[in-house]
Parts: structure tokens; sequence; C-alpha cells
């Protein structure tokens, strides 16, 4: 089995390094057949490896195959944990990947940066796989800092557009804020733990759980708190939670493949899947279970609102994947982890779904994103219509497809959960269902229905996007509609994840939904009658209202709601505040450290003042050697008297 894990994870790698060393010589169609069938090969391996472990109950399976270092006997290692969480994340990775590979073929097809682009989505899967496949902390901290690079490549990926470059470095940036919190959580873990393994950490958790460590002005801390929320910090910053959010919606101006992988499959869910997988040192600590429910909800609720005033359709869907992270988080933070990767899981296919939709609409539209200029399309390209509506349903949640189980799950859990900040979460996930509803279909019938508003040369050309771009569609599409009733009974309210997940008994409330409800046609018949199915129908009627039957309503409520709409366009200042204060207050901070750490205190008092101090130990020697031999007599002298003076009066 060891032989099957390494090739899941290094087939992504071989073929990244054909494509991007070796791409001029075996071409474009080189590097798209390598990276595919690479990255096919994952996919098929991961399948079988989660159908062993669902179906054919296979061990868990931690084992080392590297060991890198050992220092004071603590291992430094290269290792998989292969259990049924990891396995999920292994199927999900690799099939959004494989759709996203196949469909670039026709997205990218007159990009000069052709074999570029795939080797660096093929380093992405890899950098992934790394991560889910983890068995210490060690790789997770690779594969966690590994998507961060790439991501920053690939969004940067057509680095002569200005605005590119600002997008991948302030991703880059807004990261680096958050992995410094992660990299102060591992090393505290190291410190309070003495090992990187995850079974020796988890094990030894409970023993730790009542330690305390003094940070600043001598209040006592709770180690486990500490650690959790430094870990979570993390999380923040990969999953794009408030206010580490921002790097997010700007991360549009890469091509949209990109788009789909980050925000369906990679760098976004790893935050999600950390906290899950560090579920053990989470139920230790009820403060940091408070934290995350809290920043969830806010995301959940607030990041949704911003989707609601945005133009330009990828931003839309931008909006719509911080919102349901937020929704992810929100589960965390209720101990209902099952339910937050039940949700990621279902998340994965219907978002990758919608971005790729939204690609097709821009190929046809010839790169236009801008949602105003669009309208009718459905008699255009139809393929790309239904399968966009497919996704569109499955993130509001409508009753039977895959977002509707995941989302309610949630939904409940949170409705039982006793967490400080629970009473608030609930009530954001519940208004998100009809802001979810109505942005998801303020831009399906601004796109697909009303009025034409394109210019008649765009008119002329537009048409269905060729079979490599929309077969992928469809591809999504399914899953999107079936992935979530199978799994409900044993991933979300049953036993899936027992040997992955540690939830504290008091706080079982995907246990306690268990009792309520036993499959999915119960979850169904629940639902029909539950407030979100009928807040998401609101949410889509008020859409059709808007912006099909009086699509003048639009624009008179922005002029009345005025200091609100400009708050929501304004995207509640937070980049204003960045740029304004955050921003120059750290340049004048780095400033502040050069002049005084750099020029004054190494450049002026230690290189320069310790030259300066020889130069005059130097000059005063020089002159005490006159030549004249009375000079050095009169010295004798005065040493011999000084030394006798000491002997005597000593």
């Amino acid at each position: 089995m060891e032989n099957v894990y390494l090739t899941i994870v290094l087939a992504p790698l071989v073929a990244a390094i054909i494509a991007g060393f070796f791409g001029h010589k075996v071409g474009r169609a080189g590097a798209h057949w390598a990276t595919i069938i690479a990255v096919g090969i994952a996919f098929l391996l991961s399948l079988w490896v989660f159908w062993q472990q669902w179906v054919g109950d296979a061990a868990v399976f931690n084992g080392s195959v590297y060991t890198w270092m050992v220092s004071e006997g603590v291992r430094f290692e290269v290792g998989f944990l292969i259990d049924r969480l990891s396995a999920m994340m292994m199927v999900v990775v690799t099939f959004v990947s494989l759709m996203v590979h196949i469909y670039t073929i026709g997205y990218m097809k007159d990009d000069p940066g052709y074999q570029r682009f795939f080797a660096y989505i093929s380093l992405f899967t890899f950098a992934m796989l790394m991560l889910v496949m983890s068995n210490n902390f060690l790789q997770l901290f690779f594969g966690w800092e590994a998507v961060g690079l790439v991501s920053y490549l690939l969004i940067g990926f057509w680095h002569k557009r200005p605005s590119a470059i600002h997008a991948n470095l302030k991703a880059f940036l807004v990261n680096r804020v958050g992995d410094f919190g992660f990299l102060l959580g591992i090393a505290a873990i190291f410190l309070y733990f003495n090992s990187m393994d995850y079974m020796e950490v988890f094990g030894a958790a409970p023993d730790v759980s009542g330690e305390t460590m003094s940070i600043f002005g001598g209040l006592e801390w709770s180690v486990l708190t500490v650690i959790c929320i430094l870990l979570f910090i993390g999380a923040m910053g990969k999953s794009a939670q408030v206010p580490l959010h921002v790097w997010l919606p700007d991360s549009m101006e890469g091509p949209t493949p990109i788009s789909a992988l980050i925000h369906a499959a990679t760098m976004v869910t790893a935050g999600i899947y950390m906290v899950a997988r560090m579920s053990p040192l989470f139920e230790l600590s009820v403060t940091a279970l408070s934290v995350v429910i809290t920043i969830g909800a806010i995301t959940a609720l607030f990041m949704g609102l911003l989707g609601l005033v945005q133009h330009d359709i990828k931003r839309v869907v931008a909006y719509s994947t911080l919102s349901q992270l937020g929704y992810m988080t929100v589960a965390l933070g209720a101990s209902a982890y099952a339910a937050s990767i039940f949700h990621l899981m279902t998340h994965a296919f219907f978002k990758a779904l919608l971005f790729l939709a939204a690609g097709s609409v821009i190929i046809g539209m010839h790169h236009i994103q801008d949602m105003r200029q669009m309208g009718g399309l459905r008699k255009y390209m139809p393929i790309t219509y239904v399968t966009c509506l497919v996704g569109a349903l499955a993130l509001i949640g409508f009753p039977g497809f895959s977002g509707f189980f995941s989302k309610d799950g949630i939904i409940e859990a949170v409705a039982l959960s006793e967490i400080p900040g629970a009473g608030f979460a609930y009530w954001a996930v519940l208004i998100g269902v009809f802001v979810t509803a109505l942005y998801t279909f303020r831009m399906f019938f601004l796109v697909f229905h009303g009025k034409e508003r394109m210019d008649e040369h765009t008119k002329h050309d537009l048409k269905e996007s060729p079979w490599v771009v929309t077969a992928p569609l469809i591809l999504l599409a399914i899953p999107s509609v079936i992935i979530g009733a199978p799994f409900v009974s044993s991933m979300l309210l049953g036993d899936f994840f027992t040997n992955s997940i540690h939830v504290a008994p008091e706080r079982d409330v995907l246990g306690m939904l268990g009792e309520k409800y036993d499959g999915a046609m119960a979850l169904l018949s629940h639902g029909l009658v539950a407030a979100p199915v009928y807040l998401a129908l609101a949410g889509v009627v008020v859409a059709w209202f808007l912006y099909l039957k009086r699509p003048d309503l639009p624009g008179k409520l922005a002029t009345a709601l005025g200091p609100v709409h400009r708050l929501l366009e304004n995207k509640y200042y937070f980049d204003a505040f960045n740029e304004k204060v955050i921003a120059p207050a750290s340049r004048g901070l780095g400033r502040l450290f050069w002049q005084v750490g750099d020029v004054r205190l190494i450049d002026g008092l230690i290189v320069n003042g310790s030259a300066r101090l020889v130069g005059w130990i130097a000059g005063a020697a020089r002159r005490a050697q006159t030549g004249f031999l009375y000079h050095y007599a009169f010295a004798m002298v005065i040493g011999l008297a000084a030394l006798l003076a000491w002997l005597i009066l000593r």
C-alpha cells in the first residue's frame, strides 16, 4: 500500500516537472497529456483507497516513508496517515483537479504560458496531497506553505497585468500573517509535546490540557487554548475567514481554472481540513471552539451580503466561497466536524462547477466578466445554462441536491450546540440561506435570462463552449446532484469518521441529530417543512422579481439604501483600512527598524563602530611609538612603580 500512496502523491509532481522543465520539448499536447494522465492515475488510485476504507473497512495506515532528521530523540519525517478523512479528501482533490486539467485545454488554448500553467496546477495538486496525507506537523507545514507558494504563482500567472501582481502579493502577505500564527502553534506543540507526530501529540493532549503558560502581563493561559487559537489563525488565512479574507476575492485575477481549483479543492479547504484533523486538540478547549464558531458566523453572513453588489460574475462566486467557508467553520466550532467535512466535499463539486460555468460564459463573451453586459445567454449556451443551474440549486440547498443535506446538517447541528456564540451563529447561517439564494439567482438571472445586453459583435459570435470545457461541467454536475444523499447516514449522522475525528460526548451534536433523523429521507422530510428551504425559495423569488420582473428596482433600492450600499460596495472598508492604515504603519515600522536596527545599530555601531574603534586604538598606539629612548624608559619606570604599588597595597 505504501507504493500506492507514494504513486498518488508523486505522479502529479513528476508531471509538473515534465511540463515545467521540459515543456518546450514535449510541446503543448505533451504538457497537458502528461499532467492529465498523472492526475488521472492519482484520482483512480485515490478512489480505490477510499473504497477500501469505506467498503473494505481497511485498517488505518500510519507510517513513515522517509526520515529527514532526528534531533534529541525527536524524529522529523515524511509520512502518511491514510484513514477515511484523508482518503475522502484525496478523492475530492484529485477529481476536481482532473476536471480542471481537462477544462484548461479549452480555456487556455491560446495562452503563451500554456505549459507553465499545467506545470503549476499539477504542482498545486501535489502540494495539497502532501498536506492531506501527512501524519506529522512538519509535512503538514511543508504542504501548507507549498499550496501558498503555488497559489501565489497562479494568481499572478498573467504577470504583465498590474492587478494580477497586486492580487498575488496581497494573497502572499495576508497568508504570511496567518502562517505566522500557524508556525507559532506548531512551535508550541513541539515545545510542550516534544513530538511532531499527530498520534503522539493527540495521545498526550489530555495530559497537557491542565497546563498553563504566561504570555504577557502575568496572565495565565491554557496551553491547548493558545495552541488551538494559533493553529486557527493559520486556518483563517488559508480558508479566508474574517479579517484575513481580503485576498480571496482578488484571487479572481488568475485564470478561471485556478479560481475553481483554489476555491473548491485545494487552498481554501486546507484550513477546514486542518482544524478537523486537529479535533482531539480543539475538543479540549471550549474557548478555542467559541472563537472558531464566532469567526465562522461573521464570515458566513457578512461575506455573503457582499455578493449582492458584485457585477463581476467570478467575484459573485468568490464571495459565495467566503460565505460557504464560514458555514464550514461554524460547524467546526460547534464540534460538528463531520458536517463541516461533508459540506466541504459537496461544496467542492458544485463550487468547481459554478466557477467553470462562469469561465465558459467568459469564453463565450470574449472575456467580458461584467454581468451588466450579459443577459439571455441560455439560448446560446444551453449546456452551460443547465449545468450552472444545477450548481446554483446545489449551492442554495435545493431539496435533494447535495448542498441541501450538507448545509441543513450544519444548521441543525448548530441549533443543538451550547458552545458560547452558537446562538449568534445559528441566526447568521439561517439568514445566510436567504442571502445565498438571492445573490446566486441574481447572478443566474442576469447572465442567462432577461434582456440581451451584449453588443452586436459579441452576440453574433456567441456559441456553446467546446467539449473540453462542457464535459467537465457535466461530470461535475452529476455529483453536485447525487453525492449528498448516499453519505448522509454514514458521513453526516453515522460513524464514518470515528477513527479520524474525536468529539467529546457532551458536545456530540451530530450524535444528537442522528437520534432524530436516521437517514437522508428523514432529513429531507424534515427539511421540506423547516425554515431554510422557504428562506431559499424566498431568495429566489426576490431575485426573480428584482432582476427579471422589475429590473428598475435594484437601482432605486441602491439609492434609497445609500450608506448601506456604499458600505457593501466598499467591502466594509477592509481594503481601505489595510491600504491606508495597516500598510503605511507596516512600512513605517519597517523604516524605523531599518533606520534604528540596520543603519544605526548594525551598520553604525557594530560594523562601522567597531572599525572606528579599532582605528582609534591603532591611532593611539601609533602615537605611543615615538622612537625616543627616554619615552620608553619613562614608560617602564611608570609601569614598574604601578606594579610595586599594587604588590604593596593588595
